[in-house]
């Protein structure tokens, strides 16, 4: 049973603090390319991205119960998966051409569109649908284990990609998270049906994460050349004349609730827009390495907020999974990589 209280005042209350705040989530992350450079060993910077992050990672940490809480379930349906993933990338690409335009940003040139289409393809319109299906049939809890194995995945695909050699360790702790994820779903399939068999859900949710790890892998290879924040918005803004219009076609013929809506309009302009925009700032500021490490804690967060605002079962089985995938995924992410290829301009 969905807590509509408890949802509307949650969101009330971060909507309130991000439009109060809209002038400085704007100006906080106009970072001018040619200026960048490292304040990680400033103590009093370092500590002002780690509670950054802190805040992106918790923004991040709700999509997944939001997202639960506007796509129900197989047996009540509310806003399609569809809908969900074109509305929300249109939503935040409004936000993107309204950013763009205030910080006078420069047009992408050549190459740079077909590498916003590979991570528009893969975290715009491939992760959020496959995964949005896959929430009709399981819980957000359990799709967070597998979330937890996405900082490995983009290392991994980024390494297939972009022609790194990643170490032999690099490769069995990915491995063993991908086993870890395998034998967490076929374990809550044989509690829930008493049979040892995938549900084709988990399978979709394991393809979402492949492919937002390859669209994080482009975005940070396109990230050498233009800020972050900017390659979210133009990626936003190219797919725009695809997600606008799929927006109207995919809109409900039925009625919604409430509780619905509020979950669209946070993964819209929480979770696409606002939480991206002030996690890339507090890498900025903070240092990738640094500031990455505290979305260890993301998953374990999806599944707390998961009990109260959705009324799932919490389970103590899944967060000790959730913390064996977390480790492969630290684990994994302190090997060593090294890049073949030049480090300079973007390359294939």
């Amino acid at each position: 049973m969905f807590h509509i209280g408890t949802v509307y005042k949650l969101f009330i209350k971060v909507y309130r603090y991000c439009t109060a705040k809209y002038a400085y989530c704007v100006n906080i992350v106009k970072i001018d390319i040619k200026t960048m450079h490292d304040h990680s060993n400033d103590p009093q910077r370092a500590q002002h991205a780690l509670l950054l992050g802190l805040l992106a990672v918790t923004l991040f940490a709700l999509t997944l119960p939001m997202s639960k809480l506007a796509i129900g379930s197989a047996a009540t349906p509310y806003l399609s998966p569809w809908f969900i993933a074109f509305g929300r990338a249109a939503v935040a690409g409004v936000l993107a051409i309204a950013y763009l335009y205030h910080t006078r940003a420069v047009w992408p040139k050549g190459r740079q569109w077909r590498y916003l289409l590979y991570i528009g393809l893969g975290n715009a319109l491939g992760f959020p649908i496959l995964q949005s299906i896959g929430l009709l049939y399981v819980p957000s809890s359990h799709a967070a284990v597998f979330n937890g194995l996405l900082p490995l995945a983009t290392a991994a695909i980024a390494a297939l990609l972009f022609r790194q050699h990643a170490p032999l360790r690099f490769w069995f702790w990915a491995l063993l998270g991908a086993i870890l994820v395998m034998i967490f779903a076929l374990w809550r399939a044989y509690q829930h049906d008493g049979a040892l068999t995938l549900h084709y859900a988990d399978v979709l949710i394991f393809i979402a994460v492949l492919l937002c790890g390859y669209g994080y892998a482009y975005g940070a290879k396109l990230s050498r050349e233009l800020p972050a924040a900017q390659v979210l918005c133009w990626m936003l803004v190219l797919f725009l004349p695809l997600t606008a219009p799929a927006s109207f076609l995919t809109l409900p013929k039925h009625a919604i609730p409430l509780s619905a809506w509020l979950g669209f309009a946070y993964v819209a302009v929480l979770s696409m827009w606002a939480g991206m925009m002030i996690w890339y700032h507090a890498l900025h500021i903070g240092g990738a390495v640094r500031v990455s490490q505290v979305q260890i804690i993301q998953p374990f967060l999806t599944i707390m907020f998961s009990v109260p605002l959705l009324g799932e079962r919490f389970e103590w089985l899944t967060v000790v999974f959730a913390a064996a995938v977390v480790w492969t995924a630290y684990m994994g992410k302190k090997v060593p990589i090294q890049t073949k290829a030049t480090h300079g301009k973007l390359s294939g």
